[in-house]
C-alpha cells in the first residue's frame, strides 16, 4: 500500500517541481474522505497539481471552471422534458464524477458555490425532489486566488467548513524554477503522467485509514486544541465540533502514509494549521492588526498541554 500511495507521489512531483509537502496533504485528504481548498496568486500550479493527482489514480476527472455567470444547475446538473417518453430526465452536471476539479471557485456567486454543499458533505445531489448518489470515491479539489484580487467573491463559513484542508502553493524558489522551465521546454509533463493506482485500491487504503488506532489521549489533545481557539480573546468564533473529526481524520491518513498503524500528537500539531485555519473568524481588531489564522492556532499548540505517553514508530 505504501508503495502505491508513493507513486503517486512520484507521479506528481514529475509536474509540480518542490511540492511534495503539498502532493503529501492532498493526498492525506483524499485517503480521509475529505477535500481540499487551494488557495493562492494565479500561475502558481493549482489546476496542474489536481490534474496530476487525478490521472495518478486513473479517477473519473471533471472540472468546472466557476465564472460569475455560472448557474446552480450548471454544476449539480438539470431535468430536461423528454417528448419521447413524456417525462422529466435528469441529467446530471459535472459534480458527478470520482474527483472534481472546482477551478476558480471564489469567481462565481455565493449562490453557485452554494450549489457544491450537500454534494461535498453528503455525496449525493438533489435536484426536483429526486436524489442521486455520487460514486465513490468522491473528492473535490478546488483551487481560488486570494480574495483581495478583484472580481472574486469570498467563500461562506458553511462552504469553507467542508474543506478538510486548506493549503497554499507558494512561489518556487530560483533554482526550482529553472527547473519548471527546463521540464516545460520541449514538452508537457502532464501529458506523460500514467495512473498508478486503480479506483477499487483507492477504495481499500480509505478503508485501511479508517482502522488506524487513536489513542485517548490524542482525542483530547485534539479536543483541548478546538476548545482553546473558541476562548481565545483574538478570535470570534472558533472551531467546530466538525473540525475536531476533520483533524482527526486527516490525522489517521497521514499516519498511515508514515506508515503507522497508530497517531502521535506530533501529526495532530503538524495538520492542526491546515484544518482549523479556515474554520477560524478572527476579531475586527485581529483582522486589523494583520494577525492570521494559523497565528493564533500556532499560540494555542504552544500553551495546551501535550499528553505525556510515550509514541515510538515502533
Amino acid at each position: 500500500m505504501q508503495q502505491q500511495i508513493q507513486a503517486v507521489i512520484h507521479n506528481i512531483e514529475k509536474v509540480m517541481i518542490g511540492k511534495r509537502d503539498i502532493a503529501e496533504l492532498s493526498i492525506v485528504a483524499l485517503l480521509a474522505g475529505g477535500h481540499v481548498l487551494l488557495e493562492d496568486v494565479p500561475g502558481v500550479g493549482k489546476t496542474m497539481m489536481v490534474r496530476s493527482l487525478s490521472k495518478s489514480v486513473g479517477a473519473d476527472f471533471k472540472r468546472i471552471q466557476f465564472t460569475p455567470d455560472l448557474l446552480p444547475s450548471d454544476v449539480v446538473g438539470v431535468s430536461i422534458y423528454n417528448p419521447k417518453t413524456l417525462q422529466f430526465e435528469f441529467r446530471p452536471g459535472p459534480i458527478v464524477g470520482n474527483i472534481i476539479l472546482a477551478d476558480e471557485i471564489n469567481r462565481t456567486s455565493p449562490k453557485t458555490q452554494a450549489a457544491l454543499l450537500e454534494a461535498m458533505e453528503e455525496a449525493s445531489v438533489t435536484i426536483d425532489g429526486e436524489t442521486l448518489e455520487i460514486p465513490k470515491p468522491f473528492f473535490v479539489m478546488a483551487t481560488q486566488n486570494p480574495i483581495e484580487y478583484e472580481g472574486t467573491y469570498p467563500l461562506p463559513e458553511a462552504q469553507l467548513d467542508r474543506f478538510l484542508l486548506k493549503v497554499r502553493m507558494g512561489y518556487p524558489t530560483a533554482q526550482q524554477e529553472i527547473e519548471i522551465l527546463r521540464r516545460a521546454e520541449n514538452k508537457k509533463p502532464i501529458e506523460e503522467i500514467t495512473p498508478v493506482m486503480t479506483i477499487d485500491e483507492l477504495r481499500e487504503l480509505q478503508h485501511a485509514v479508517q482502522q488506524v488506532y487513536i489513542e485517548d489521549g490524542v482525542k483530547s489533545y485534539i479536543v483541548d486544541i478546538a476548545r482553546a481557539t473558541r476562548q481565545h480573546p483574538r478570535v470570534y468564533l472558533g472551531v467546530s465540533p466538525r473540525a475536531s473529526i476533520a483533524l482527526m481524520k486527516a490525522a489517521q491518513a497521514y499516519a498511515f502514509m508514515q506508515n503507522r498503524d497508530f497517531v502521535k500528537p506530533d501529526d495532530i500539531k503538524y495538520l492542526a494549521p491546515f484544518v482549523f485555519s479556515h474554520r477560524l473568524i478572527l476579531t475586527p481588531e485581529a483582522r486589523y492588526e494583520g494577525i492570521q489564522p494559523e497565528q493564533v492556532i500556532a499560540q494555542v499548540i504552544e500553551q495546551i498541554f501535550v499528553p505525556v505517553k510515550r509514541f515510538t514508530d515502533s
